[in-house]
């Protein structure tokens, strides 16, 4: 997500994509997908100055502005808070399935900081 995120960001105006999740055909190929993600989404978003960042964000639909915002509230709605999202939701199932909390945000109520 991180890459094509800012692969989004990095344009001023983009067509309204029809999003397809990716397919991998086991877990260990997740790791690495997130780390070449995390490594594009750097070098698309660190190359962007001030100007660039705050700048208008537009999704269209054919000529039609479906969208705009601010380039800044792009990524953070999308790219983190999404994110936190998914990650309440994991926190949810495991909880639902018996399973201890891991650390998300530091210790969780499953870890025994004196154990």
């Amino acid at each position: 997500m991180p890459g094509a995120v800012a692969t989004l960001a990095s344009q001023s105006q983009i067509q309204a994509p029809d999003f397809t999740d990716p397919s991998p055909k086991s877990a260990s190929e997740l790791i690495p997908a997130l780390d070449e993600s995390i490594a594009k989404a750097r070098s698309l978003l660190g190359g962007m100055d001030d100007a660039t960042i705050n700048g208008m964000w537009r999704m269209m639909r054919g000529e039609r502005e479906i969208f705009a915002i601010p380039r800044a509230a792009l990524l953070r709605s999308i790219m983190l808070n999404h994110w936190y999202h998914h990650r309440g939701q994991l926190s949810v199932y495991l909880r639902e399935l018996g399973v201890a909390v891991p650390s998300i945000y530091g210790p969780s109520a499953d870890e025994n900081p004196f154990a």
